[in-house]
């Protein structure tokens, strides 16, 4: 029997229905919002007036870096959002020059700026983001309404059902159904109801916990640089790190981390000792001569590198799109979602601008360029976590040669710690800035096959003006920077 597709709506009004109003529901709307005539965002909390936290992002109080590749496409789709941030509390930290970090292979130096991040608290971010969307024209949010069903055929989707909070279940039509309803998606569920199936999925779980605690940052620390020590996947141990951001309000936020076996722990009492126990014990030493702003420790175990490989479907409905973590979560320790989420929406805007909402095969070619900044911050994050003792993986498997590469990107991380050709290639990829083939270009796979040409640094490289505006009573902290030898330009 033939199957016929339903037409788009017939109405002149183009229609656009955003399924989530989070980070990445917000980015959506912005993105349609000069192509929609009306965008409703479909969103089951009630959204805080403020940078306050919300109910369905518990993960917020941990740390969130939104590094340059992703700012960029935050500009693209919002232009003048780093001020609106900047002005807000939040801070433009210069990479490498206003960060301390102990990588895998050792401490990185403080080179003049390559790249950079936005530091702030993920409230914060999200609030400005959402005050800016929101005042666009023609975007509206329908708040406490529960997204039940795509409506239309496994051909077109033509809108969606939803049940708003007195129980009753309206209808919203749309040419175009955008799904950014982040990790708890049902998308696969919805496109199986109209006859889509056979989207294949993968999972990476390396056990990780995360714990937070904000603490009042010392007087004299406003310029303070993110402090950060990673674990090394190559030793057979449990991979621990310990961060310091500084945030808006005079506040540094410490988030901790465990992989299966070195799990931290919710007891306030063990927060310093984990911190001290790791591979450095720079950060528990700062944090020694500080308050704690919260006297509990917020815990999260939602930490799971899941991907649905929707760009792989055999077929696809016109009118429906999938984004941000309703594609693919990551480990957070790398800070990859919120870069992924706004390179996808600009890859959705850049399309609208070729034909509309209306445009054939709009939707599989969105999907599928959306696979391009996923499948980098998937190679990033998985092929590091398999490697931790324990480490689970489920679907489809790490592709031919993932063992080769490590062992090259191990190479030309420590010859980042040395060099500065190697450190800019290096951040180039890991701030979603550069395309991972850049590091296949000849000068650099050379660079790394001569190492880092420098002697590793023997600590930290805090300046001495930051090892006394952190001082506290722990003198450790003076006698192990001073150790370093290096910290500016190195």
């Amino acid at each position: 029997m033939t199957r016929h597709t339903p037409p788009a709506p017939s109405t002149a009004t183009r229609r656009a229905v955003v399924i989530g109003g989070g980070l990445a529901g917000m980015l959506g709307a912005a993105a349609l919002a000069g192509f929609a005539d009306e965008v409703t965002v479909v969103e089951r909390d009630v959204l805080p007036e403020g940078p306050e936290p919300r109910r369905s992002l518990p993960q917020a109080r941990h740390v969130h870096l939104l590094w340059s590749g992703g700012a960029r496409a935050f500009e693209q789709l919002l232009p003048g959002i780093t001020s609106r941030w900047l002005a807000a509390g939040a801070r433009r930290i210069p990479l490498p020059t206003g960060l301390v970090s102990l990588t895998a292979k050792g401490w990185l130096r403080r080179w003049p700026e390559m790249q950079y991040t936005i530091a702030c608290s993920r409230d914060l971010l999200d609030w400005v983001v959402r005050e800016h969307v929101l005042r666009l024209p023609g975007v509206r949010v329908l708040q406490g309404h529960d997204m039940l069903a795509l409506t239309g055929t496994g051909e077109r989707v033509t809108g969606v059902r939803v049940g708003g909070p007195d129980g009753r279940e309206h209808r919203l039509d749309a040419d175009l159904v955008l799904d950014a309803s982040g990790r708890g998606s049902r998308a696969l569920d919805w496109l199986r109801a109209l006859g889509v199936d056979g989207i294949e999925q993968a999972e990476v779980d390396s056990g990780l916990v995360y714990a937070s605690r904000a603490y009042r940052a010392p007087a004299g620390t406003e310029d303070f640089p993110i402090v950060n020590v990673q674990s090394d996947p190559g030793d057979p141990v449990p991979g621990q790190t310990a961060t310091i951001v500084p945030v808006e309000g005079g506040r540094w936020l410490v988030t901790l981390s465990g992989t299966r076996g070195g799990e931290p722990t919710r007891d306030p009492d063990q927060f310093e000792a984990f911190a001290r126990a790791v591979r450095h014990p720079v950060v528990g030493e700062l944090i020694a001569g500080t308050e704690p702003l919260t006297p509990e420790v917020t815990l999260s175990r939602s930490t799971v590198n899941r991907r649905r490989y929707f760009e792989g479907a055999r077929s696809w409905p016109e009118g429906f799109v999938v984004a941000g973590d309703a594609v693919a979560t990551y480990n957070p320790l790398y800070g990859q979602g919120m870069s992924v989420a706004a390179q996808s929406l600009v890859h959705l805007r850049d399309t609208l601008r070729h034909g509309g909402l209306r445009a054939p095969g709009l939707a599989r070619g969105v999907q599928r360029a959306i696979a391009r900044p996923t499948g980098l911050a998937w190679e990033l994050a998985t092929s590091q976590d398999i490697l931790y003792p324990g480490a689970l993986a489920e679907g489809r498997q790490p592709r031919p040669g993932a063992a080769l590469a490590n062992r090259y990107v191990d190479r030309l991380a420590l010859a980042a710690t040395g060099r500065a050709q190697m450190t800019r290639a290096f951040l180039g990829v890991l701030t979603m800035s550069e395309p991972i083939t850049s590091w296949l270009h000849p000068d650099i796979v050379v660079g790394a096959l001569r190492g880092p040409g420098r002697q590793p640094l023997a600590g930290p490289p805090l300046t001495a003006q930051e090892r006394c505006a952190s001082s506290g009573p722990d003198d450790a902290i003076r006698a192990r920077t001073a150790a370093a030898g290096e910290v500016a330009a190195g």
